[in-house]
Order: C-alpha cells, then sequence, then structure tokens
C-alpha cells in the first residue's frame, strides 16, 4: 500500500480522542511508508490528519470540489491539492489514487463515501481493502445494523467480511496488510464499463 484514503469530518466532533487516533492513524501510516488521500480540508478530523501526516514527513493529497474550496477551508499547505468540478469527480479520483479506504469518524458525508465505496468493492469495481476505525464505539450502531442487514439477507456474509473494523489505528493497518478480497460473484466489471 502507497496511499489510502481516509474519509472523515470536517468538524472536530464532540470528543478529543476523535483527533487524538486520527493522529495516531497518521503516525501509523508514515511509519509504514503510506502516504494520505483526503478531502482536502483544513479543519476538523480532516485537518487533524493532514497536520499530522505532513509532521510525520509523509505526503497529503486533498481532493475538492471548487463548491467546496471556500466553504470547507481549503487546506493549502498539503503536499498537492486538486479541485475538481464535483463530488463525483472528487470520490472516483480519491478511489483511483488510494489503495484502501478508512473512515473516521464523521458526518453524512464520511458515512456516505465509505458506504458507497464498499458498495463498489461488492460489485467488483475495486478489490482494495475497506475499514471502519471505531474511535470511541462511534460505529458501533452502524456495524450492529450491517450485521442486522446480513441476518436479515441484504448482505452476504462474504461482502460483509470485507469491511474491516478495529478501535486501534495500528491493529486496522495490519488486517489491510493481511486482506486478500474473497472470490464472489460480481455484478460489474469496471474495467469493461
Amino acid at each position: 500500500m502507497k496511499r489510502l484514503c481516509v474519509y472523515c469530518g470536517s468538524s472536530p466532533g464532540g470528543q478529543p480522542d476523535y483527533a487524538r487516533v486520527a493522529r495516531q492513524l497518521a503516525h501509523a501510516m508514515v511509519n509504514r511508508n503510506i502516504d494520505l488521500v483526503y478531502g482536502g480540508a483544513s479543519v476538523g478530523i480532516m485537518g487533524e490528519i493532514a497536520n499530522a501526516v505532513l509532521e510525520e514527513g509523509g505526503d497529503v493529497i486533498g481532493i475538492i470540489p471548487k463548491g467546496l474550496f471556500v466553504k470547507e477551508i481549503a487546506h493549502t499547505g498539503i503536499t498537492e491539492l486538486r479541485e475538481v468540478d464535483s463530488m463525483h469527480e472528487r470520490k472516483s479520483l480519491m478511489a483511483d489514487l488510494s489503495d484502501g479506504f478508512i473512515a473516521l469518524p464523521g458526518g453524512l458525508g464520511t458515512m456516505e463515501e465509505i458506504l458507497e465505496i464498499i458498495t463498489w468493492s461488492q460489485l467488483g469495481m475495486h478489490r482494495k481493502p475497506c475499514g471502519i476505525l471505531n474511535v470511541c464505539h462511534y460505529y458501533d450502531k452502524l456495524i450492529d445494523f450491517l450485521d442486522h442487514a446480513v441476518s436479515e439477507q441484504f448482505i452476504k456474509a462474504a461482502h460483509r467480511s470485507t469491511i474491516l473494523v478495529d478501535e486501534c489505528p495500528d491493529e486496522l493497518l495490519e488486517k489491510f496488510e493481511a486482506y486478500k478480497a474473497p472470490e464472489t460473484a460480481k455484478w460489474i466489471d469496471r474495467k469493461s464499463t
């Protein structure tokens, strides 16, 4: 893995542990020579992880749509800031540049991004690891819901198993390094579309 995409909030959230664990993830990534791809903001958890990767000596690529450039306060001190025309272009470029995907705590955008990239995996559009860093049990109810969807037969157990979860950044990255995409029937071959 050369680069990881980290989805996270442009807000700091309600607990200081969110920022602390974002910095731990940055440290763990740089120790493994993994650079950061993220949403390009200088604020909230997004700013925390970007600044921490830079402080540790890693590279940071931010992808931000033109409409959010001012609103989200673009981080102009990162290695590379790419401005794109739309959210769809942002997500596609983030996926293309990254070797895996992690969700830190965040709001609707963070959840939408991680669930979309997990769906792309299910559809066979990529075979990269996807994970949730469950800081302070933030994602417990989402994880419970995913397990419920398996029991209700809306998500296959093989697809649920592709969603790696841990509370510790180092342990989640170890799971990423050991990850092998399951051999399951795919609905879409991205290369043919």
